[in-house]
């Protein structure tokens, strides 16, 4: 039996007087693999980042696994909840290996060293996301694809009970993006990982997600499965383009409808 991670109740959000998020309220299962996706603007990083407490609310209360986040400290937050964002700017040279071991901060106290423990977590984290055969490069010489693999293993080695990802697959050839997807997948089908997801590609989201949240002007629009969802004239609505859609092996294929 499922238990719920996380719930969001009634969260309204703005920058300066825009309203980002108006009173939106979620219910995150364990192990829900979910595509959060949305047109431009729609709200769908603030959202992650609200969720993954790096912005906080104007309004409304989140609960993680029961417990106001307002009463959990960052630190111990930081364990359970991981966040990766669309940009990986790395200043300073580090090798990947570093970059990976830097997942287990949280774990660690102001004036300790990493353990030994820790750097098996950050080596399995490694092995899982298939980035230790360049662990000794350096972050900055490998390519973006990689790049996305490194982070997906630091985060990996906070050992969190969910995972926030910003826009994995964005920029990346079809080749990465699979990949990651399929990183994913096995995160949360082999580790029982509970995954968010904000992406543009809605065919990767059917293929891969258990859930799919849609959200438009800050507010959910359609929450259930990829086929419950990914519907013709709800998409149509929200994206305002004429679509096409097919359904294959269980999953339906989108594509715009350029001769309308």
């Amino acid at each position: 039996m499922t238990s719920v991670k996380m719930e969001l109740d009634n969260i309204s959000f703005a920058y300066d007087s825009l309203p980002i998020l108006k009173e939106l309220s979620l219910v995150i299962q364990e192990s829900d693999f979910i595509g959060l996706i949305g047109p431009n603007g729609s709200g769908k990083s603030t959202l992650l980042k609200i969720i993954g407490d790096i912005l906080k609310p104007d309004s409304g209360c989140i609960k993680f696994k029961g417990f106001d986040t307002r009463s959990i400290s960052k630190k111990v937050f930081a364990q359970s909840v991981s966040w990766i964002s669309q940009d990986h700017p790395m200043v300073f040279p580090f090798k990947v290996s570093e970059v990976v071991l830097m997942g287990r901060h949280p774990h660690l106290s102001a004036l300790s060293f990493e353990s030994h423990e820790d750097f098996n977590i950050s080596q399995r984290a490694m092995e899982t996301t298939m980035t230790s055969e360049f662990s000794e490069r350096f972050f900055n010489e490998i390519s973006e694809g990689e790049k996305q693999r490194v982070m997906i293993a630091s985060a990996l080695a906070q050992n969190p009970e969910l995972m926030l990802l910003d826009e994995p697959t964005s920029a990346l050839d079809l080749k990465y993006q699979i990949e990651i997807m399929n990183i994913l997948k096995n995160l949360n089908t082999n580790h029982k990982m509970t995954l968010i997801v904000a992406m543009h590609d809605l065919n990767l989201a059917s293929r891969f997600c258990n859930r799919i949240i849609l959200i438009n002007e800050g507010k959910v629009v359609s929450d259930g499965t990829p086929l419950q969802v990914l519907k013709k004239d709800i998409l149509e609505q929200v994206y305002g383009i004429d679509l096409d859609l097919d359904f294959k092996n269980g999953h339906t294929l989108i594509h715009p409808n350029i001769d309308s």
